[in-house]
């Protein structure tokens, strides 16, 4: 559904980005449609240390790395940012252990100057898709683009300023979970990442993003 509708916009030159490991199926399919490079954007959420899934912050690693904080959750947890800085240091180690596994030496292609598509299965906090949208607006793109089936309206309304154009399918108040609009919303492995790129590859798509483009 969300690769029908990016389809009508005619984007010029585009590059579809996913948040692995949720996003790869989805932004997959995207890039079948749209015959566009596929490739991730990798960025670790910071939880809470008493509720894992409520991010605090999220972290990207381009290059040099970078916090984006959610200073709400930060404020209710009594969080500093050293607190995030701190627990970082594992979602950073991560972070270059998927590169290694997802990259595996390709070769890539610079993103400047093309139409990025960051795709993710749903945003809830929009804390790691921030991450990355600040990521990837410092490679100079023609245009950047969100693209996510569902998330509440007001995480969308508040990314809105970080992108050129925001396509969500759904918007459901209230909004509970990601999970909800799925028929299947099974953990995928690192193996599902990898054999989603490979076919990609394998079909015409080469992968898009030099390595400090993309949030790796």
């Amino acid at each position: 559904m969300l690769a029908r509708v990016l389809a009508r916009m005619d984007l010029a030159d585009p590059v579809v980005l996913a948040l692995p490991r949720g996003g790869v199926p989805v932004a997959a399919e995207i890039a079948r449609r749209l015959k566009a490079p596929l490739d991730v954007v990798l960025v670790r959420k910071i939880g809470v240390p008493y509720q894992r899934e409520l991010a605090a912050a999220a972290v990207v690693n381009g290059g040099a790395a970078e916090i984006v904080t959610n200073d709400d959750v930060m404020a209710l947890a009594d969080l500093t940012r050293t607190d995030i800085e701190r627990l970082a240091a594992p979602e950073l180690a991560e972070i270059e252990r998927r590169r290694q596994a997802y990259l595996q030496g390709r070769e890539r292609v610079a993103l400047e100057g093309r139409t990025l598509i960051l795709v993710d299965d749903g945003i809830a906090t929009g804390a790691s898709a921030r991450a990355a949208l600040v990521a990837l607006r410092r490679r100079r793109p023609r245009a950047l683009v969100l693209a996510v089936p569902v998330a509440p309206a007001e995480t969308v309304a508040a990314l809105r300023p970080e992108v050129d154009d925001v396509v969500c399918l759904r918007m459901p108040e209230p909004f509970v979970a990601i999970g909800l609009y799925y028929r299947d919303f099974h953990q995928l492995s690192d193996e599902d990442v990898m054999h989603a790129l490979a076919q990609q590859r394998d079909a015409g798509g080469a992968p898009g993003g030099d390595d400090d483009a993309i949030a790796d």
